[in-house]
């Protein structure tokens, strides 16, 4: 299975998903464990939202790695004003090239669905862990407890049924037990899973659907490859299944993702 890329999409990741998803990043390092001066690895860092938090808890003893697939993430992870609290590598979550049991603790972000073999990326952080070291990866919950993305996603799918795949990775280990059977299966001790909610807020439809089209949602990138009509017809559609979340001021999805963690 190929691992979706976020390349073509990072100079638009802070502005939506790093503007909401850092609001879920005290409880990965809650679940984590992090504390001051630990060596902390935050794998599929992205733009370094996590990674740039974790800094924050470990203090000045403490050390902060970050690694991604993607060049253009650790660009705008690097870019950041903060960005030197934090060391930043290139590099496959799945074959990490690191020493075995070096870090305290490994995070992941909402970066674990999209790898190919999340077990195997599993395995890896419980490599580099010493004994007794905490892995936690946060991972969006099942489609029903995403709405801002499952009425975009429905319409996508029903213009490239065979792209179902790409389209609910995001998804993936959102499903009851999923994410617990993965991390067990990786041979951690101690799995447990919570349940995290938080409201995703715009201002209107039109604020929403222009974080869809540019491509911030990633799934939005696809909407490209549709005639101008379709789009259209699409925006309609979702529009309409987004009704039931219009406030006085905008539209509020509340979102349900999943923070799991184990020891090594």
């Amino acid at each position: 299975m190929s691992r979706p890329t976020f390349d073509d999409v990072a100079a638009a990741y802070d502005e939506f998903m790093g503007q909401w998803t850092r609001v879920y990043v005290p409880a990965l390092l809650r679940a984590a464990h992090v504390s001051a001066g630990q060596r902390v690895l935050d794998m599929a860092t992205g733009t370094g939202e996590a990674a740039l938090m974790a800094a924050d808890a470990v203090g000045a003893r403490g050390t902060i790695v970050g690694v991604d697939v993607s060049l253009p993430m650790l660009r705008g992870a690097l870019a950041k004003p903060r960005a030197r609290r934090i060391r930043l590598a290139a590099m496959d979550g799945q074959v990490l090239a690191l020493r075995h049991e070096t870090f305290d603790t490994v995070i992941s972000q909402l970066g674990l669905m999209f790898f190919p073999d999340p077990v195997a990326g599993v395995r890896e952080a419980r490599r580099v862990l010493r004994p007794g070291g905490r892995f936690a990866a946060l991972v969006w919950g099942a489609l029903r407890q995403m709405p801002w993305f499952g009425g975009l996603a429905g319409e996508l799918l029903a213009q490239f049924p065979a792209r179902r795949a790409d389209l609910f990775r995001g998804v993936s280990l959102g499903a009851p037990g999923r994410l617990e059977n993965v991390l067990a299966e990786a041979g951690l001790r101690g799995v447990s899973v919570t349940a995290e909610t938080q409201t995703f807020r715009f201002a209107s439809f039109d604020d929403y659907w222009r974080h869809v089209e540019s491509g911030a949602i990633r799934i939005g990138v696809m909407l490209r490859e549709l005639p101008p009509e379709t789009v259209r017809a699409v925006r309609g559609r979702v529009r309409e299944s987004v009704g039931a979340f219009v406030t006085r001021d905008g539209l509020e999805f509340p979102t349900i993702a999943l923070v799991g963690c184990g020891s090594a």
